[in-house]
């Protein structure tokens, strides 16, 4: 793999990662692009002790422009785009409206107050686009392609994790205008966030009380007791198993876990690096055979260890859908959006039962 680390126009980052090791990204962005102020800031719940964002600036962003006028899109045919090459395997490039920017420290000030805490919402949010095909997603990559993106998901983990002031570096892909996507073109994101999820600190949570408990790893424990019962085992390899969980809060929800209990993506070895592209090009291709075709929209979500404190957890993907019928979505209603308690209408065994019913024949 080749990596080529360039800039655009207003002095953001633009990497490339390209199989081909003779490739030229030397193009130049033209665009007459002023450099952006990050005006984000977080601020702590005093009721719940969660980290909120707050990115006002955000509200101009780019909103489903017409195809031929992509922002992801290669440049070409005089159109100068966020990318300037005329045409790549995988780019990443740091999102000109942010959420997260390292340099909010020096517009956004901060306060200690107990019920006024807050600080600069210091990290670093990037785009990832899979291909330079406006037109494809992510299952239509080939095994190659999508071990690029692997390696590009691996690459940016690693080097924002040693950035001052991260601590937790969350790779994932938002598809389908259901979901909210304002781009169509096959992309995901990075965030490097300036603190740990509510998720992943419950997770780390309930990791602690298993092992007070039981002596085990919660994470080991639960791959496992899955692998034995079988009941909602979607898909296995020699090294990951796809799984969907036994409280399900998602229609279709499935979880992908390597074997060997790794914190995250730059632990994985060769073998595993090598089967997950088959795997996980499946489990697509499943969620958009499920409704008899077409885009299925859904969320792709890497959960990985916090720089500190996640000793016990265990790199995996969480891969959903909102969709639980042709015909009918999932809305975050009541008692979901008001309580935060899923009401799940499918049960994770007839869902298990279908995933596999669709798989390549």
């Amino acid at each position: 793999m080749k990596k080529t680390a360039t800039t655009l126009a207003d002095g953001r980052e633009i990497l490339y990662f390209d199989a081909d090791d003779t490739a030229n990204r030397d193009a130049t962005d033209p665009r007459p692009l002023e450099p952006t102020t990050a005006l984000s800031e977080v601020r702590r719940d005093p009721a719940t002790g969660e980290w909120v964002t707050i990115a006002a600036h955000r509200q101009g962003r780019t909103y489903h422009p017409p195809a031929d006028e992509c922002p992801l899109c290669p440049s070409r045919d005089g159109r100068a785009s966020e990318i300037p090459a005329d045409a790549y395997e995988v780019a990443v490039f740091e999102n000109r409206f942010p959420s997260l920017a390292f340099d909010s420290a020096a517009h956004v000030g901060r306060s200690d107050a107990p019920l006024r805490t807050s600080a600069p919402a210091a990290g670093r949010c990037e785009v990832v686009c899979f291909t330079s095909d406006h037109q494809a997603s992510f299952a239509d990559l080939t095994p190659e392609q999508a071990r690029l993106v692997l390696e590009a998901w691996t690459d940016r983990t690693a080097d924002l994790s040693a950035r001052p002031g991260v601590q937790q570096v969350y790779c994932f892909e938002n598809r389908g205008a259901e979901i909210g996507v304002t781009l169509a073109h096959p992309h995901g994101q990075v965030y490097a966030l300036p603190f740990v999820t509510p998720r992943t600190a419950r997770m780390i949570t309930a990791a602690a009380e298993h092992r007070v408990r039981t002596g085990g790893n919660l994470f080991e424990d639960l791959l496992t007791a899955e692998r034995a019962d079988g009941t909602r085992v979607v898909l296995a390899g020699d090294h990951w198993t796809a799984f969907v969980p036994f409280a399900a809060r998602w229609p279709y929800e499935v979880h992908l876990y390597p074997h060997r209990r790794v914190p995250d993506l730059t632990h994985l070895d060769e073998a595993e690096r090598a089967e997950f592209p088959l795997l996980y090009l499946e489990l697509l291709r499943r969620f958009d055979r499920l409704f008899g075709g077409g885009t299925t929209p859904y969320i792709s979500a890497w959960h990985q260890a916090p720089i500190v404190g996640g000793h016990e957890l265990a790199l995996h993907l969480e891969l959903f859908t909102i969709r639980r019928t042709a015909d009918k979505l999932k809305y975050l209603a009541g008692v979901e959006s008001g309580m935060d308690a899923f009401v799940n209408d499918v049960s994770p065994e007839t869902a298990a039962q279908r995933l596999r019913e669709v798989a390549t024949s």
